[in-house]
């Protein structure tokens, strides 16, 4: 199962499957923001840190099993990265290759 930067919890989003917290849109911008202003590859801890308010891992993974699903993001070895890119043979590759099952 694919794991987000050095840590070894997989990550493994089913929708519908006892979420006690569902994101406010305030936090997946702020999260966004945080991936979008990084230099590079970011872990899930890394990620945590840079966030102004402290956010549950489930939410944080719910929000970027959105995220990775909608084509922003791409969940890798070494972290997660901001990749938003809206050229159609891009997205048909990021569906092909894509880490988290929703």
């Amino acid at each position: 199962m694919p794991t987000i930067g050095m840590e070894k919890k997989p990550v493994n989003i089913r929708l519908g499957e006892n979420i006690h917290h569902w994101p406010t849109l305030k936090t997946v911008l702020m999260v966004e923001k945080a991936l979008k202003d990084a230099d590079g590859p970011v872990s899930l801890e890394e990620l945590k840190r840079k966030l102004r308010k402290k956010v549950m891992d489930q939410t944080l993974r719910l929000i970027l099993a959105y995220l990775e699903d909608k084509g922003s993001i791409l969940i890798g070895p070494k972290g997660v990265s901001w990749i938003e890119n809206k050229n159609a043979r891009f997205m048909k590759f990021i569906e092909r290759t894509k880490v988290i099952e929703v």
